[in-house]
């Protein structure tokens, strides 16, 4: 099966962050102008936590906060699991599966070099199993 790397190499290592001081208003505008479900949270260079359309639904909006008044590390998920380029494919659905997260940011070293969703992952799976099949086609009908 196919490693994470080989996802980036198609997808991009292009990733969305923002600091944890931010509004989590800010997070939210950054999320719908991008069109993505999660934010990375760096301080610099060094991941921080994630930020995600779940944690502001949950922990902003649920209790009442202000999204203005609310600073991002106050509802990050903090730390933030990560996989290494080398993560199988596989591995990754099973840790999104079992953690209940949708986003996993890739990490070598200590430097994040791209992210990872549940939609990325189901992609390459569906990607994988339609290439078996037409190679099992292809071997019953020679």
């Amino acid at each position: 099966m196919r490693q994470v790397k080989h996802l980036l190499e198609s997808k991009g290592g292009q990733f969305y962050a923002i600091a944890p001081e931010a509004p989590v208003l800010e997070a939210i505008k950054h999320m719908a102008e991008r069109r993505v479900g999660a934010l990375l949270v760096m301080r610099g260079e060094r991941l921080v936590g994630i930020v995600s359309e779940r944690d502001y639904a949950r922990k902003v909006i649920l209790q009442g906060r202000s999204s203005a008044q609310t600073r991002v590390e106050e509802i990050m998920s903090s730390p933030a699991l990560t996989i290494g380029p080398d993560t199988d494919v596989f591995d990754c659905m099973r840790l999104c599966t079992d953690s209940r997260i949708r986003h996993l940011p890739v990490v070598e070293g200590e430097q994040v070099v791209g992210v990872i969703s549940i939609g990325d992952l189901v992609k390459a799976v569906i990607d994988a199993q339609a290439e078996q099949i037409d190679q099992l086609q292809r071997y019953i009908t020679s």
